[in-house]
């Protein structure tokens, strides 16, 4: 009977062992897919800055962002986009897991975690479908912030602009470092 009680925990860790395994090597993958976007986006965006002013620039996220985010998922087998509970694009509405998950990194950083740091990757169930779901908190940083920061800080440029492409915008208002969105994967499994 002892022999039972010590064999049984090792046999069920063993077999679940696979899983665990499986479920670092997506989490590893999902990291690795969603940190290549934002540093390109930022890159183009502060080209395009550099072009014709923030309100040049709103284009980029409207347009070339969603370009990105459907290149890479064609890339790398993710599907791939930003969600916002203040989102500013209609098509950025976050689902029901993506809305808990944005939640939740808003308490945790009104608790004391760095934005930068903010994830979460698990297996669900989308239907009758087993799915690998992925979030990284998106921080606003200080380029951001002539577009999404504080009436003050949005010229009257960007204000004609925003008002003019996105009449129902909900994504301004924010300070450095708070969360403005995630970059949210998911895949098939």
């Amino acid at each position: 009977m002892n022999m039972i009680r010590i064999a049984l925990p090792l046999v069920l860790a063993i077999a679940a062992a696979p899983g665990f395994a499986n479920d670092d090597q997506l989490l590893t993958e999902a990291r690795s897919v969603a940190s290549g976007i934002p540093p390109k986006l930022l890159t183009v965006l502060e080209e395009e800055i550099k072009k014709g002013g923030p309100e040049g620039a709103i284009g980029v996220c409207r347009e070339k962002a969603p370009a990105m985010a459907k290149a890479a998922s064609e890339k790398s087998g993710w599907a791939i986009r930003r969600v916002s509970l203040k989102n500013r694009n209609p098509k950025a509405v976050p689902d029901a897991w993506e809305e808990a998950v944005l939640k939740d990194f808003d308490q945790r950083s009104a608790a004391g975690e760095k934005p930068t740091g903010l994830e979460k990757g698990e297996v669900v169930m989308d239907g009758d479908k087993k799915m690998y779901r992925y979030m990284k908190a998106l921080p606003t940083q200080d380029l951001c912030l002539q577009c999404h920061g504080t009436p003050d800080r949005l010229s009257p440029a960007v204000q004609a602009k925003l008002k003019e492409m996105y009449p129902n915008d909900k994504g301004v208002g924010y300070h450095a470092a708070e969360i403005r969105g995630a970059i949210t994967l998911k895949k098939p499994l």
